[in-house]
């Protein structure tokens, strides 16, 4: 039974502790994901979630560092049964946000281990209702699980949340130091917007009381009644990118968007950018390269940047692009993301604005 209840053990804190380090690493991931949460159960069950939305990344990071944290405590075997109690509520809160997810469909990735592996909403409960029946084997078997006499597991505890706090701090103030999004650095948008392979099906006919499952169709002439069918490469015949797309009042843009040398300035909601990020970006653009174009990319209104625009003595043309794709690309707001021919070659926080020099020596 000990044999048993350690690898439980190990199996659980092992689960806490990479869930929280994939987040870790993106709190403001984290911290959108739980705005779209707080928004529809302002919706749906009470307008009070709607006043947590201002504090998504504080709650986030706080979800974060727990994680990991309550993660080591468990393998460490340090106050296991505050421990289990703190592990109990977060994987009920958790629980409850996949079922609700799952069941109503109103968020179609639960973000449970950020970016880095993406559940559908029902493999997300099932992970979560997994982890509620091995906490509650090991809440059954907490006499027989013994504190660790080890004595610098404060320490531990103590640093790993010192050190997953100023992780997330510094994600926060940067950029993420481990990218797992689809527009990550050496990534060629046009290819991504590909499918690697055609989609392959695989039918389910009933002849004869009969089921049958194939991958060649058959006709109804021959007898067979079609009742179903299912793609059995869904990863290879799905684009890694299917949402990019730019455009302003003349059309589409997408494709001038992707040639040649651009310097994109992102900024999905540009009444909230950063002033002092918008100046240092200014600063840039008026020793940059004549080669290299900048353009604006945004989900604001037209009022709004040009207004912005005016009040920064910028003259970049501006694109429109969907908010949440926005997010995606980059981690700030605004932020910086040079790229040549359609490949992203660098990406930059509006604290770390490079020089010209900068910019020109990631090109080809």
């Amino acid at each position: 039974m000990k044999i048993l209840i350690d690898i439980v053990r190990y199996i659980v804190g092992g689960l806490f502790i990479f869930s929280g380090l994939v987040k870790v690493v993106d709190p403001v991931g984290t911290a959108i994901k739980l705005e779209e949460y707080f928004a529809v159960f302002a919706g749906d069950i009470a307008s009070f979630f709607s006043v947590l939305e201002p504090y998504a990344l504080v709650i986030g990071i706080v979800l974060n560092v727990l994680e990991v944290t309550l993660g080591i405590a468990l393998i460490i075997r340090w106050r296991v049964r505050y421990t289990l109690n703190l592990l109990s509520i977060m994987i009920v809160f958790f629980t409850f946000l996949t079922f609700y997810t799952a069941y109503f469909n109103k968020v179609t990735d639960c973000g449970c281990f950020g970016d880095a592996i993406t559940l559908t909403p029902w493999q997300s409960f099932t992970k979560d209702v997994i982890l509620v029946v091995l906490i509650g084997f090991l809440y059954l078997n907490i006499q027989k699980i013994k504190e660790s006499t080890f004595g610098p597991k404060n320490i531990i505890v103590v640093c790993t949340a010192a050190i997953s706090f100023l992780l997330c701090i510094y994600s926060v103030r940067h950029l993420p130091p481990i990218d797992f999004r689809a527009y990550k650095v050496g990534t060629n948008i046009p290819e991504a917007m590909q499918a690697k392979e055609n989609p392959k099906f695989q039918y389910t006919f009933e002849k004869d009381g009969k089921e049958i499952k194939t991958y060649e169709y058959k006709s109804e002439e021959e007898g067979y009644t079609l009742t179903g069918h299912e793609i059995t490469n869904p990863d290879a015949s799905t684009p890694k990118i299917t949402d990019f797309a730019t455009w302003n009042e003349s059309g589409d843009k997408t494709n001038e968007v992707l040639s040649g040398k651009k310097l994109w300035i992102v900024a999905y909601d540009i009444s909230k950018a950063s002033t002092e990020g918008l100046i240092d970006i200014n600063n840039l653009l008026l020793r940059l390269s004549p080669d290299i174009k900048p353009i604006i990319l945004t989900s604001s209104s037209a009022e709004e940047v040009l207004r912005i625009r005016a009040e920064r003595g910028m003259k970049t043309d501006f694109y429109y692009a969907d908010a949440t794709v926005l997010k995606t690309i980059i981690r700030s707001n605004p932020g910086l993301v040079l790229v040549q021919d359609g490949t992203v070659k660098e990406k930059w926080h509006f604290n770390d604005v490079p020089d010209p020099y900068d910019v020109t020596e990631n090109l080809n």
